[in-house]
């Protein structure tokens, strides 16, 4: 069924998504690596972000979504 069949009629249109919480349901497995980044790099993720580390996995989550139909590049190896 594609979405358009579906009927929403008896559901309320959802137009203000002020109080919607990103990954509030779906939590990945998580995978602790080492990973070396510049130091100025971690320094404004630390100053402007209490977590970080979630920050900077945002960051790179985003750029792997804006990149999902691109080949992943090729190591050398």
């Amino acid at each position: 069924m594609s979405d358009n069949d579906i009927d929403y009629s008896d559901i309320p249109q959802q137009l203000d998504w002020t109080g919607a919480v990103r990954g509030k349901f779906y939590r990945p497995n998580k995978e602790a690596v080492t990973i070396r980044l510049d130091s100025d790099v971690v320094a404004w993720f630390k100053a402007s972000e209490p977590k970080y580390q979630t920050a900077v996995n945002r960051v790179l989550r985003d750029y792997m979504v804006s990149h999902l139909d691109e080949a992943p590049a090729k190591t050398g190896t």
